[in-house]
C-alpha cells in the first residue's frame, strides 16, 4: 500500500509503498536528575491526532527492520546514530483498531545530554516523561513499554548498563539512583557502595563534584575494560 512519508535529505512530502500490516514501536530509555525517563511523541495527524505513543510507524516495502526503526526514530524525533536492540514482535489481534496490524519493538538506552530531542514529521511533539508519569498511550504501547522495563529489569541484575545513560563521570549516588529507578526498590546505601566497589568496575577518579549546593561526593568511571568483560560474561548481583 502507498503512505506518505518524509524525505529526510529534501523535507519534501513523497509517496511510497510501505509494508500494510507491520509497523515498528520504539522504547528509549533516558536518565536525568535521578529519574529514569522515557521518550514519547504526540501524533498530529491521523486516527490518533493529539494521543501520546512512542515513536514508530509503517516500515517501507525495500527498507529491513533496523533501517526502518533508525529512519523512523530520526524522522520522528530527531535521534540518529544511535543502538538499538530488537525486543520483539507485538500481534494481539485487536491491538490496531482498523485492521491486523502488527510491530516490531525496539529499545535503546541513551545519555541524554548527547541529543537534542526535536518532533518532527507525523509528530506534533517529542517529550521525556518520567517512568511514574506514563499517560495512558495508544494502542498497545503501555503493554510494550513494560515488557522493555522488565527485559531492563532482568538485564540490570546480570550485566552493567549504567555506561548508556550516566554521564562519563558520576558519584555513587547517581549510580544508585539509576538502579532504584529501574528496579523500583529503595536501596541500602553502604551496602550498595560496598557491593559495587567489590566489583572492581569503577574508577576513583580522585575528583570530586563541582559547583553544588551539597556537600561535594566523589566521581566515577566505569573501567571500560571491566565493563565490556562483564557485560560479555554476565554476573548475578542481587541488591
Amino acid at each position: 500500500m502507498k503512505k506518505t512519508l518524509i524525505n529526510h535529505e529534501s523535507g519534501e512530502l513523497i509517496e511510497a509503498r510501505v509494508m500494510s500490516s507491520i509497523t515498528i514501536d520504539c522504547v528509549i530509555f533516558g536518565f536525568e536528575a535521578g529519574s529514569l525517563e522515557i521518550l514519547l511523541v504526540k501524533h498530529g495527524q491521523g486516527i490518533r491526532k493529539g494521543e501520546w505513543g512512542l515513536p514508530g510507524g509503517w516500515i517501507k516495502e525495500q527498507e529491513g527492520l533496523d533501517e526502518a526503526a533508525h529512519r523512523l526514530l530520526r524522522e520522528l524525533t530527531g535521534l540518529d546514530n544511535i543502538y538499538l536492540e530488537q525486543l520483539k514482535a507485538f500481534g494481539e489481534p485487536d491491538r490496531f483498531p482498523v485492521g491486523r496490524v502488527i510491530t516490531i519493538g525496539y529499545n535503546a538506552l541513551i545519555k541524554r545530554e548527547d541529543y537534542n530531542v526535536k518532533a518532527g514529521f507525523t509528530a506534533s511533539e517529542a517529550k521525556w516523561y518520567k517512568i511514574n508519569e506514563i499517560p495512558d498511550l495508544i494502542y498497545d504501547h503501555n503493554e510494550i513499554l513494560e515488557y522493555s522495563l522488565k527485559r531492563l529489569r532482568r538485564r540490570v541484575r546480570k550485566a552493567p548498563i549504567g555506561f548508556n545513560l550516566l554521564p562519563e563521570k558520576f558519584t555513587l549516588l547517581q549510580l544508585m539512583q539509576l538502579y532504584e529507578e529501574i528496579l523500583g526498590v529503595e536501596m541500602d546505601k553502604p551496602n550498595f557502595r560496598r557491593k559495587i566497589l567489590r566489583m572492581k568496575l569503577l574508577v576513583d577518579l580522585n575528583e570530586k563534584q563541582k559547583d553544588v549546593s551539597h556537600r561535594a561526593a566523589k566521581l566515577y568511571r566505569f573501567d571500560d575494560n571491566i565493563y565490556k568483560r562483564l557485560t560479555e560474561k554476565g554476573f548475578s548481583f542481587e541488591f
